[in-house]
């Protein structure tokens, strides 16, 4: 089973976050948040570590908050001496936690706007860039091809070490060094693409908004 958690970002529900979340937290974290000048970068890094730790608590029944975050050479956060694999992505107003306690994984999200795709071709083997142009719509073809790509190299681990143009999305599958990988779209907000990659073709998916101190 791969569980995903999500939430929105708060303005209202900040200050709470601030003084009754984010102590939780090791203090060199604390003080990374605190460093942030916008209040939407801030919360979407902490609303990722929460909606991760509340997943821990709910699904595997662990005390998350004696477990330390590290991270790869390449900056893929993981939990050490442990077997729950996790990946968080944001864009937006939106969070996005993906955990498993059997597959390596990568999940990506992105808000799907205005942009001048043309700049974007270099990025795309010529095969996705003739079925994107050709598709009945471009937008949407572009940043569904676009997260399924970042959910890919998030789940192989190496992040964007691995040129995007350098593997082909066709059905839902890629390879990389000869691995396969597989991709399932997560249809959570109608204005996002998300997208979950792993190694194995894994169709049991949970899906839980999490409502972080919801006002009253």
């Amino acid at each position: 089973m791969i569980y995903i958690y999500y939430s929105y970002l708060s303005k209202e529900n900040h200050e709470s976050l601030l003084k009754n979340d984010l102590p939780k937290f090791p203090v060199d974290y604390q003080e990374k948040i605190k460093r942030y000048r916008r209040w939407q970068d801030a919360q979407l890094s902490l609303l990722g570590r929460i909606i991760l730790f509340k997943g821990i608590e709910e699904i595997y029944k662990h005390n998350p908050y004696d477990k330390v975050i590290k991270h790869t050479k390449y900056s893929k956060p993981y939990f050490d001496n442990d077997l729950i694999r996790f990946n968080i992505s944001h864009s937006g107003d939106i969070v996005v936690c993906a955990l498993s306690d059997k597959h390596e994984i990568g999940i990506d999200v992105e808000i799907v706007t205005d942009i001048e795709i043309n700049e974007f071709e270099e990025q795309m083997i010529k095969n996705e860039w003739n079925r994107i142009v050709l598709s009945n719509n471009i937008k949407d073809s572009f940043f569904d091809y676009w997260t399924q790509k970042e959910a890919v190299i998030k789940a192989h681990g190496h992040g964007l070490s691995i040129p995007l143009k350098s593997f082909e999305i066709l059905d839902n599958t890629t390879k990389i060094d000869e691995e396969k990988y597989y991709l399932k779209e997560i249809k959570i907000d109608k204005k996002y693409k998300c997208y979950i990659s792993l190694k194995t073709d894994v169709t049991e998916i949970s899906i839980k908004k999490y409502n972080i101190n919801p006002i009253i």
